[in-house]
């Protein structure tokens, strides 16, 4: 696949994780946040299961080469990946899912989407340094979210919106171990197991510290399966397939788009109305992914130059 395919799905990630949010807030209503995240993340894993399993009949028909484990040091190195993210995921998640029961949906989507500057900052840790055109991207993406997210609204931090900055420092922490291990492992065998280390960690800490009723989870059910299936299952498997051929930094700027996708969900379907600040945010926003997408002209050597003009003669 081409870096067009894989900016598409990180496109679609982030619409997915957009249409999330309303279905994250009416589940923290009704279910602590572990005990949301254990039944997302189990659903994720069972909507999962079939798809890998048809992959494998898919490749083997057609005698094409996959990226399915076949040696023990191959599922080792499967289930390493898997345990750092899943854990990172785990608590970038939870943390994101406290903070929501205590602070507004608008200010906590802006807030988790400040990944786009932390992810870049991670980069240059790594001795992985965007562009300046890319920071330049991310001033203008953050501008764009502010407008759009916070509205009237002051930014300050309280006790759920510190909750929900911890989750973003790890939300860019997991899109950098998705870019160090995805493009060497099987995507959709990494994004199940991810899941499951974080079923397994919620469903422990949703024993250990919460006591949910069945009426409660009842109640929150067509909420987290929404989010099992279309957040969870499918556009964490498109971030990391979508990863596999796109930088960090960039990455980052495509999928905090999700605020946008939030917002013009909630106009589409619930008839909230849009102010023009607003618009104007995710006018912003849509520009800055659009510019990181535009390559600068490279420079031709005077070398180069000369050859041209000698073939050229």
């Amino acid at each position: 696949m081409n870096r067009k395919s894989h900016l598409l799905m990180l496109l679609l990630a982030a619409f997915f994780w957009g249409t999330t949010f309303v279905a994250q807030s009416i589940g923290a209503d009704y279910v602590p946040a572990n005990t949301y995240l254990a039944g997302r993340s189990w659903i994720a894993v069972v909507f999962l299961t079939p798809i890998v399993h048809a992959l494998d009949r898919y490749y083997a028909a057609r005698g094409v080469e996959s990226r399915r484990p076949r040696t023990p040091e191959d599922r080792k190195r499967l289930g390493f990946a898997a345990c750092v993210i899943g854990s990172a995921l785990w608590g970038a998640s939870a943390a994101q899912q406290v903070g929501m029961a205590y602070t507004t949906t608008a200010k906590a989507s802006f807030i988790t989407a400040l990944y786009v500057v932390i992810v870049p900052l991670l980069s240059i840790v790594l001795h992985r340094r965007p562009p300046l055109r890319v920071w330049l991207c991310v001033i203008l993406s953050l501008v764009g979210m502010y407008l759009l997210c916070m509205g009237t609204e002051h930014l300050y931090l309280d006790l759920g919106d510190s909750w929900v900055l911890g989750s973003a420092f790890l939300y860019a922490l997991q899109i950098m171990l998705v870019d160090r291990f995805s493009p060497k492992l099987d995507s959709v065998r990494l994004s199940r197991l991810q899941f499951l280390v974080v079923a397994l960690l919620s469903t422990a800490a949703a024993l250990l510290t919460e006591r949910p009723t069945p009426d409660a989870i009842l109640l929150g059910l067509p909420a987290i399966c929404y989010a099992g299936i279309f957040s969870s299952g499918i556009a964490y498997t498109l971030q990391i397939l979508g990863q596999e051929n796109v930088n960090p930094a960039v990455a980052s700027l495509v999928m905090s788009l999700e605020s946008v996708f939030g917002a013009l969900s909630g106009w589409l379907v619930l008839q909230e109305a849009m102010s023009l600040r607003e618009l104007s945010g995710c006018c912003l926003m849509f520009a800055a992914i659009l510019l990181c997408q535009i390559e600068p002209p490279r420079r031709r050597s005077k070398t180069g130059s000369a050859d041209a003009a000698a073939s050229g003669s």
